[in-house]
């Protein structure tokens, strides 16, 4: 969404591997996440961010400390992977959270300039 402008990185202070549902519901939205891995967070990748974002509780309760350069933001999103009900209700929440992310990630654009 940032084009050429915005390079990202994505960890987690855990790694629980690629998850079909995300994988399915991306796909929908027209990105392939298939090659990104589930990865932890390291010191290289805190070293090269300008902003943090992290984007549940545990996160953000437990982030590394963060260089003073570095601006660190917390998004409270639900975790999908926590949905009860059937099939079809939890891939709703799959897309609600997808599209929250998609939202918030556009107004975070928008606001750089």
């Amino acid at each position: 969404m940032g084009g050429d402008a915005v390079e990202v990185r994505s960890a987690g202070l855990e790694a629980h591997g690629q998850n079909p549902r995300a994988l399915a519901v991306m796909g929908e939205a027209g990105v392939d996440i298939s090659r990104q891995p589930s990865s932890v967070v390291n010191d290289e990748d805190i070293a090269w961010a300008e902003t943090v974002i992290t984007v549940c509780g545990h996160a953000d309760e437990h982030c590394p400390v963060l260089p003073p350069t570095v601006r660190r933001l917390h998004w409270p999103l639900q975790d999908p992977v926590k949905a009860k009900g059937d099939e079809a209700q939890i891939m709703a929440e799959f897309r609600r959270v997808r599209d929250d992310i998609r939202d918030r990630v556009r107004s975070f654009l928008a606001n750089q300039s």
